[in-house]
């Protein structure tokens, strides 16, 4: 599906722009990106989510300048990332998946070597500020190798934001991380978040981007499946979710709608008599359950239902994509 998204005349310009970007590798044997097109406002908490291999990476990469798109335009905040390259990395920081770093600098230098890159001078106060913020205020002059992976992604996310850059691409940011990253991370970009930053997440979290993302897109095999306000996704796709825990095998004919983890098992309920007759198998098939409770269904639920499902067309008006943009 191709979702177009174009801010009307007058209105701030979005603070990216993915206008029918394309993709192809291996001379045009594989598309990884087919005709993308969405916006993200200025402010927005934006979330891009998607499987391994549906083009996220791709996109991303873009982006930032470290791949070329075959066809389509992507702009920052007005800048075109290829004619006006220059302009548009000032407006970005981002962190990446990869762990890459310099091993011969403390973590102080590596910050004020950041900045020099973007021309920014005096920035000891910022770099402060950055270093407390994400837990790293003692280990400011410990060299990089000496520091745990958990740490070494916590300087990744301050080299992106030395020189406040309006917009925010975190591209995996807890990956692999400890609790307490995870919550010292969000905290400090939500802060950024309400003072004005437009933050772009791609996560595999999905509770993460249930909480933090106020619109998403659904990527699936390089095109948009998905892509409107978090709420409205969990509202339109979601049903009631029977969840509980078994040792014993489930009945066969409730196995292709079961999703099963462990001992704990969630099968959709679109009512109480659909809730009745799940009930009715277990016991016919003498499968006794522990724990049952009867929920709404979660971003995980619908993300699975969309990307498992056959992609439905957005039925979102142009005025509907604007608002969605300017909110």
């Amino acid at each position: 599906m191709r979702e177009q998204n174009t801010s009307t005349a007058g209105k701030s310009l979005p603070a990216i722009s993915f206008q029918n970007v394309s993709k192809t590798y291996r001379g045009g044997q594989f598309r990884a990106l087919d005709g993308v097109s969405f916006d993200i406002g200025q402010g927005e908490f934006f979330g891009l989510l998607g499987p391994n291999g549906a083009g996220k990476t791709s996109l991303i990469s873009i982006l930032a300048g470290l791949a070329q798109a075959s066809g389509g335009q992507v702009s920052v905040l007005g800048a075109d990332v290829v004619k006006d390259y220059a302009a548009a990395r000032r407006q970005l920081g981002i962190v990446p998946q990869e762990l890459v770093f310099d091993p011969f600098f403390s973590v102080r230098e590596s910050l004020r070597i950041q900045s020099g890159y973007f021309g920014v001078r005096n920035n000891e106060a910022w770099i402060d500020e950055l270093l407390h913020e994400l837990g790293l205020s003692d280990k400011a002059n410990a060299n990089m190798r000496q520091l745990s992976g958990g740490m070494k992604r916590r300087v990744l996310v301050a080299q992106a934001l030395v020189h406040r850059p309006p917009v925010i691409v975190l591209d995996e940011p807890t990956a692999g991380v400890d609790v307490e990253l995870r919550q010292t991370l969000w905290q400090f970009i939500a802060r950024l978040n309400r003072e004005g930053h437009t933050v772009l997440l791609t996560t595999h979290y999905l509770e993460e981007a249930e909480a933090l993302c106020g619109r998403l897109a659904m990527l699936k095999q390089g095109r948009i499946v998905a892509l409107d306000r978090t709420s409205d996704l969990l509202k339109g796709r979601a049903a009631s979710m029977l969840r509980f825990k078994t040792d014993a095998a489930l009945p066969e004919v409730l196995l292709p709608q079961a999703r099963i983890t462990g001992r704990i098992v969630q099968i959709k309920a679109h009512d109480a008599a659909e809730v009745e007759q799940v009930l009715a198998t277990l016991r016919a098939a003498h499968c006794p359950v522990e724990d049952l409770e009867i929920g709404r269904a979660d971003l995980e639920d619908v993300f699975l239902e969309i990307m498992q499902g056959e992609a439905r067309p957005q039925a979102q008006t142009q005025a509907q994509v604007q608002e969605g943009v300017a909110a």
